[in-house]
């Protein structure tokens, strides 16, 4: 048998790899579809490219690739039989066979035992031999199959931080000695004991002390006192005070100096009077309510609204995505995002010839991974409702209360967050992120992957129209810039309740001078129309030079709709700076209305009577040897380092921080915090600040011929790719780049003020002559004709679907918590008529949708009729 197996592996013997360092072996999920060992036809992964596919995707990749063998893992679970001792550990058998697989049970693995089995399959046979086979099988075969039995999971190199993957029970958690010192912590008002740090406090677990941190997750400093205190008297956990709900806390172990588990958590928190059991999920400081003792009810009850019996919903577009560690602002934006036609369309739609032109490693290519989370999520195949059965045995154990929620699994978009978030600072990291920030993120990523084709992203494209004015001169000058959101200020002096925010501030002040529990929160009540109109209010241009002037001047900018998208995004400007220059929420509600006509907020051009601004830049200012010595001659630009060191603090790049406060003229890090959130998807966010190019010593205008920028100053390709994607013709994204520095902001407004630098380009090269010229600065696709789907074709703007602004609200995200880098995210869909809440892996339909504490909105345009 031994030589029949070996002559039956010979002939593919030079297509078995071992997997070597830096291989990933995804021998958890399907690369196609979210089937793993625990479905019914397991998982095959291939041994030679390690990548792992499920039943109906692995005749695919033979096809494809020629590649014969697979190795084939099944992992059946069932749940103990009645008796067995609680809390023991489950029962394996080959243990070793899937060492890093995660259990699919979210609620209690020591209620299941599972059993594990692999076994080489050879295609297209289907040939199986068992395993393990030692014995029987050549060296290289035993070799590569142990090797990939017990290889690390395909993620736990590129997100090292996970929560789930690397966090460890602390070995002090059992034996950990508390003191009877009688201290009990307040749920609110916390203070460092050393300092006045009110920040990223944490709470010694042994004598109860109150300390500031060194390190931190939400973007907040500290002095460091808890380690110098852990220092002076070895008590080696602590707890975050902000971070403590009623499923947990986050732990760090001083002398194991690391993130570390305490399972008994609730134990020892009580003894410093913290009931977990009680308790409610609290936020930053004197944000905590309490059941027992407020009738107000917190926003983590609201939005989520819990205590209500609701009813889970199951099948297609009623499936959950799991959390996988503080990916909750992930999961939001793409519930919602397939919820769209068009995103539906361009991936599940077209989901088989993605697939079967899919590259060589598909968990590499962004279109294979939105069809893979599409399917996932309205396919119904991974949200199919509990058999009959099931509900009678449940029934029967008086546990079908439980039994909706726990039946809802999700799925996990382990790939897809990778992808999407390879290389970026925050998104690959395990923190929470700002939905809205991904939402964007999300956005820039599909426009980057849909050159020349349909581009989903199309319908949140919109033109704001721009009037700038000088204030001396009364001249104006229109432009117009490419968005995707509008982003709504929440005018807390508009407070319908304005006397009862006033009354509570002054009885909080008074309880903290005292050191008294704080009065009951006061959520201020701020009308839609209000933020609509604060919206549209002038504002102050900081630093504006006046063309008519030929100098620095008072000036004035008013924003409008140059178009309407076909679905509406709108952001609630919630967040704001604390004390500490850590973004802070605004405890807040909005009736945010479900029909919204913006039509009177349509742009209307140049008025009659208003004389334009001239067409000119500002003057550089050069040193008076600039051509004489090389640039490093230059002064150094003059910078608030103060200002850099508290955003830098934040976890920003430094160099990124110097280049925020230089171009908002040291105006504060709150200024440059914000050009901060507005340019961080730049290719050149954290290369070093250079100042603008010397090799043009004349100030630009209008008229400046193209050879007049520095022939070095190549755009990067990817921010080519960004302008064709909106529908800009090749050539004319590289000259705005060059004349603006290749910075994507200032090169959309070159456009839009140089159309007729396109006009001659189209007029050089193209042979069309019998085509009319167009005039037009935008390009309206309602027509749907394919000429849209072309960037380089005859087009003079952005794709854009233009209507009229007239909406109904069909979504919200909603954020619990102090900032946006902590807390939870959900959302709310409506769907065929009724609203539905889909929080991680639940998906109910909702009693009762919490409309005004929302922070991102999406509306879709009513038809005309």
């Amino acid at each position: 048998m031994a030589a029949d197996l070996g002559e039956l592996l010979v002939p593919y013997m030079p297509t078995i790899r071992v997997p070597r360092t830096g291989d990933r072996v995804f021998k958890s999920e399907c690369a196609f579809s979210f089937d793993s060992p625990e479905s019914e036809g397991g998982l095959y992964v291939c041994l030679n490219t390690f990548l792992g596919f499920g039943r109906e995707h692995v005749e695919r990749h033979y096809r494809k690739t020629g590649q014969s063998v697979y190795m084939h893992l099944k992992r059946h679970v069932k749940e103990k039989a009645t008796g067995a001792a609680g809390g023991a550990i489950p029962r394996r058998r080959n243990g070793k066979v899937f060492l890093d697989l995660e259990l699919n049970r979210d609620f209690n693995g020591e209620d299941y035992e599972y059993e594990d089995e692999a076994k080489l399959v050879i295609f297209p046979d289907h040939f199986e031999i068992p395993l393990p086979n030692i014995e029987e099988l050549p060296a290289l075969v035993t070799i590569a199959c142990d090797a990939v039995l017990n290889a690390p999971s395909a993620y736990k190199k590129q997100e090292p931080e996970s929560w789930e993957e690397e966090i460890q029970v602390s070995r002090h958690a059992r034996s950990l000695r508390q003191l009877d010192n009688g201290v009990r912590i307040p749920p609110s008002g916390w203070k460092c004991q050393k300092c006045e740090m009110r920040e990223n406090l944490w709470l010694n677990l042994t004598d109860g002390a109150v300390l500031c941190g060194k390190w931190f997750f939400d973007g907040s400093g500290g002095n460091g006192h808890a380690l110098e205190h852990y220092r002076a008297t070895n008590y080696p956990l602590a707890a975050k005070l902000d971070t403590i709900t009623p499923d947990g806390a986050d732990v760090y172990s001083f002398e194991e100096e690391e993130a570390v588990l305490d399972p008994h958590i609730s134990e020892h928190l009580s003894h410093f009077g913290i009931d977990m059991l009680q308790m409610q999920k609290r936020t930053e400081n004197g944000h905590h309510t309490d059941n027992n003792s407020r009738p107000r009810v917190s926003e983590w009850e609201v939005i989520q609204e819990s205590g209500m019996k609701l009813k889970a919903v199951f099948g297609s577009g009623y499936t959950g995505i799991k959390n996988l560690g503080n990916s909750c602002y992930l999961s939001t934006v793409m519930q919602v995002l397939f919820s769209i036609p068009d995103f539906q369309r361009m991936y599940v739609g077209n989901l088989q010839r993605i697939f079967d032109y899919s590259p060589l490693d598909p968990s590499q290519d962004f279109a294979t991974q939105m069809a893979k989370l599409g399917h996932g999520l309205l396919s119904g195949q991974y949200a199919k409702p509990p058999m009959k059965s099931e509900l009678i045995e449940q029934v029967m154990k008086e546990e079908y209360k439980v039994l909706n929620w726990h039946q809802q699994k999700g799925i996990s978009p382990r790939m897809l967050k990778a992808l999407v978030s390879r290389g970026h600072p925050e998104f690959s990291s395990n923190r929470q992120q700002d939905a809205h920030e991904f939402f964007l993120h999300m956005i820039n990523q599909v426009d980057r992957n849909s050159a020349g084709s349909e581009n989903p992203s199309d319908v949140f494209r919109f033109l704001v129209e721009e009037r700038t004015q000088c204030c001396q001169t009364r001249r104006v000058r229109y432009t117009q810039r490419v968005d995707y959101c509008i982003q709504l200020p929440a005018p807390m002096e508009a407070a319908t309740n304005r006397e009862e925010l006033l009354a509570y501030e002054v009885k909080r002040k008074d309880a903290e001078e005292n050191m008294r529990a704080p009065p009951e929160p006061v959520r201020a009540q701020i009308p839609f129309t209000a933020c609509l109109q604060a919206f549209t209010e002038p504002e102050n241009v900081p630093d504006f030079w006046s063309s008519a002037l030929q100098a620095k001047s008072a000036g004035i900018k008013t924003s409008r709709f140059a178009s309407f998208p076909e679905y509406l995004v709108l952001q609630i400007k919630k967040f704001t700076f604390g004390v500490d220059w850590v973004p802070k929420k605004l405890d807040l509600a909005i009736d945010v209305p479900d029909f919204l006509d913006l039509n009177r907020m349509r742009a209307t051009g140049l008025q009659a009577g208003e004389e334009e601004l001239p067409d000119l830049m500002p003057p550089i200012v050069l040193p008076e040897d600039t051509r004489d010595n090389s640039m490093s001659s230059i002064d150094s630009p003059e910078i608030d380092e103060v200002a850099v060191m508290q955003l830098a603090e934040m976890g920003f790049p430094l160099e990124a921080c110097r280049k925020a406060v230089y171009y908002t003229g040291n105006m504060g890090p709150e200024m440059a915090f914000n050009w901060i959130i507005a340019h961080m998807e730049e290719p050149d966010f954290a290369e070093p600040l250079t100042l603008p190019s010397m090799l043009d010593p004349g100030p630009s205008t209008s008229d400046s011929p193209v050879g007049a920028t520095p022939l070095d100053n190549s755009p990067p390709e990817e921010s080519i790719a960004i302008l064709t994607s909106m529908g800009f013709p090749r050539t004319h994204s590289i000259h705005a780049l060059k004349a603006t520095n290749n910075n994507l902001e200032r090169a959309l407004d070159w456009i839009f003020t140089h159309p007729e630098e396109e006009e001659e380009e189209r007029d050089a090269v193209s042979d069309m002559a019998d085509t009319e010229p167009n005039n037009n600065a935008f390009c309206n696709t309602n027509s749907h004709s394919d000429s849209t789907l072309s960037p380089d074709r005859d087009m003079t703007g952005p794709r854009i679907k233009d209507g009229p602004g007239r909406y109904e609200l069909f979504a919200f995200i909603s954020h619990m918590g102090a900032s946006t880098m902590s807390g939870h995210y959900v959302c709310h869909i409506k769907k065929e008529g009724r609203w539905v809440i889909y929080n991680d892996h639940k998906v109910c339909l909702s009693e009762r949708p919490p409309k005004d504490l929302g922070y991102v909105y999406f509306y879709h345009r009513l038809s005309s009729s």
